[in-house]
C-alpha cells in the first residue's frame, strides 16, 4: 500500500501546486499572445528581453533564500522554532542588495540599454521602471516561500500561481492593446508584485513570529544557503540568459520570436515546479534520516507523475506547433521550428525526473552548481556558434544542449552515489495509482479521507482541521483542494 499512499499524497499533496501553475502557465501564454498582437516584433523584442533579464537578476539576487527557508522550517521540531530568525537573517542581504543593483541598473540604464539591445530608444526608460520595481520583485517570492515551510500551499496558489500572473495579464493586455508608451508596459507587468510582497507579509505576520537575528541562526542558515545561493544564480542564469543572447546577437525581433515559440516551455516547467514544491519537504526529510527507500518511492513515484501530465502537453505541442505559432501573428511562424526542438528536448528530459530536487535535497549543492554552470558553458558555446547565422533556431538548439546536459550529469550522480533511479520498483505501482486519483470528469464522487504530502512525509507536529470527506476525481475538486491548508 505504499505506493498508493505516496501516489495519492503527491497527486493531491501537490495539486495546489500544479493548480497554481495551470493558472500561471496559463496567463503567460495569454499575455505573449497580447502583447504579440498588440505590439509590433521589435517593440515585443524589447518588453521580452529587459523583463527576462529583470526575473534573471531579481532569482540570483534572492540567494535561493526562498529554497534555504523551505529547507529549515521542513526540518523543524516544532511549530514554535518555525521561524527563529530564519526570515530576518534570510530577507536582510536580500533586500540590501536587490536596492542596491536598482540604484546602479537607474543610474546606467542608458549604457546597459545600448549594449543590449543597440538601436531601441525605449530600451532605457523599460530598464529604468524594471530597476524601480526590481527590490518588490525580490522580496516578494522570498516571502512566499517561506509561507511552503508551514507545509501550506494555499499562498503560493493565490498570490504567486493567481494574483501576480492574472494581474501581469489583465495590466499588460490592456496596455498592449491600447498602444501606449513602452515604459507604462514595464510598470503594468511589474505592479503586481506589490500586492504579492504585501499579502505575503501580512501572512507570515499573522501565523508567526519572527525573531530578532542571531549569530548562531545566520551561520546555520549560509552554510547550507551560500553553495546554493551560486547555484540559484547559476539556475536563474541558465533559464533566461538564452532571450537575452539573441536579442544581442540576432535582434529584438529574433528574441520576439524565441520567446513566443518557447513560451509552452514555461508550462511544463511550472507543472514539475508545482510537484517538486510538494516533493521537496519530504525528500529532504527523507534524505536527512538515511531513509533511501523512502527517497527512491518518492523520486519514482514524482518521476511517473511528471510523465503523465508534462508529456501531452510537449506532444501536443509538437503536433500542434504550426497553428500555435500562427496565434502570436504572421511574424511568428518561423517559430514552429523552434517549438519542434522545444517538445523533444523537453519529452527526454523530463523522463529523468526532478533529478536537481533530489540532489538539493540530499545536500549536494556544490554539485548541482556545477552541473548547472557546465551547462550554461555547453549552452553559450552552441549559441554563439549557431544564434548570427540561425537566429532563434539557433538559440533553441543550444538551450536543449544544455537541458540535456544539465539533467545527465545529476541523474548519474544519483545513481552511482545513492542508487536512485527514476525508474524502478515503484514505477508500476505508480503507474496505475494514476488511473484510480488522475482527474477525471463526470465520474461519481466517492468519499475519501486524503491527506497532503508534506503532513506525509514530514514529522512536525501540527494542528488539524477537518478536511473534506468528500473528494472528486475532477479536476475542479483538485483546483479546491488548495483552499485547504491542514490548519
Amino acid at each position: 500500500m505504499a505506493p498508493l499512499n505516496t501516489s495519492t499524497g503527491i497527486v493531491r499533496g501537490g495539486a495546489a501546486g500544479v493548480t497554481a501553475a495551470v493558472v500561471s502557465a496559463g496567463a503567460q501564454f495569454l499575455l505573449v499572445v497580447a502583447v504579440t498582437r498588440g505590439l509590433d516584433p521589435h517593440a515585443a523584442g524589447v518588453l521580452f528581453t529587459t523583463t527576462a533579464l529583470c526575473l534573471m537578476t531579481a532569482t540570483v539576487l534572492r540567494l535561493d533564500t526562498g529554497n534555504g527557508l523551505i529547507y529549515f522550517l521542513a526540518r523543524s521540531d516544532g511549530p514554535g522554532a518555525r521561524l527563529d530568525g530564519y526570515l530576518t537573517v534570510a530577507l536582510a542581504p536580500v533586500l540590501a542588495l536587490s536596492a542596491t543593483v536598482a540604484v546602479v541598473v537607474y543610474g546606467c540604464a542608458d549604457g546597459i540599454g545600448h549594449l543590449l539591445l543597440p538601436g531601441s530608444p525605449s530600451a532605457p526608460a523599460t530598464l529604468r521602471v524594471l530597476a524601480v520595481a526590481l527590490p518588490v520583485i525580490t522580496c516578494a517570492d522570498v516571502l512566499v516561500a517561506a509561507t511552503r515551510g508551514f507545509g501550506t500551499m494555499r499562498p503560493t496558489v493565490l498570490l504567486g500561481g493567481v494574483l501576480q500572473p492574472g494581474g501581469q495579464l489583465v495590466l499588460v493586455g490592456v496596455v498592449a492593446l491600447t498602444g501606449v508608451t513602452d515604459r507604462l508596459l514595464a510598470a503594468a507587468w511589474a505592479l503586481p508584485y506589490l500586492p504579492v510582497l504585501i499579502l505575503g507579509a501580512l501572512w507570515l505576520r499573522h501565523h508567526a513570529r519572527v525573531a530578532a537575528w542571531s549569530r548562531p541562526v545566520a551561520g546555520e542558515f549560509w552554510r547550507y544557503t551560500a553553495p546554493r545561493a551560486v547555484g540559484g544564480a547559476v539556475q536563474a542564469v541558465f533559464q533566461r540568459l538564452d532571450i537575452v543572447i539573441v536579442a544581442v546577437l540576432a535582434g529584438a525581433e529574433q528574441a520576439a520570436v524565441y520567446t513566443a515559440a518557447t513560451r509552452f516551455k514555461v508550462a511544463g516547467q511550472l507543472v514539475g515546479q508545482g510537484l517538486a514544491q510538494a516533493v521537496q519537504p519530504g525528500l529532504v526529510r527523507a534524505l536527512a534520516d538515511g531513509d533511501l527507500p523512502r527517497a527512491r518511492e518518492l523520486y519514482q513515484t514524482a518521476t511517473v507523475w511528471l510523465v503523465v501530465l508534462t508529456w501531452p502537453i510537449w506532444l501536443g505541442y509538437a503536433a500542434l506547433a504550426p497553428w500555435l505559432t500562427s496565434l502570436f501573428g504572421e511574424e511568428y511562424r518561423l517559430g514552429t521550428a523552434v517549438a519542434l526542438v522545444l517538445s523533444a528536448t523537453m519529452t527526454a528530459a523530463t523522463a529523468a525526473g526532478m533529478v536537481d530536487v533530489v540532489l538539493i535535497a540530499a545536500g549536494h549543492t556544490t554539485a548541482s552548481m556545477a552541473n548547472v554552470l557546465i551547462a550554461i558553458t555547453v549552452t553559450v558555446a552552441v549559441d554563439l556558434v549557431l544564434i548570427p547565422s540561425h537566429g532563434a533556431l539557433g538559440a533553441a538548439l543550444g538551450w536543449s544542449t544544455g537541458v540535456l546536459t544539465k539533467n545527465l550529469l545529476p541523474l548519474i550522480h544519483l545513481s552511482r552515489v545513492y542508487h536512485l533511479r527514476p525508474f524502478g520498483r515503484h514505477t508500476l505501482p505508480a503507474l496505475r495509482a494514476t488511473g484510480r486519483h488522475a482527474p477525471r470528469p463526470f465520474v461519481r464522487r466517492t468519499t475519501a479521507t486524503p491527506r497532503t504530502l508534506v503532513r506525509r512525509t514530514t514529522t512536525a507536529p501540527r494542528t488539524s482541521r477537518p478536511l473534506r470527506r468528500r473528494v472528486t476525481r475532477t479536476l475542479g475538486a483538485l483546483v479546491r483542494h488548495p483552499w485547504k491548508d491542514g490548519r
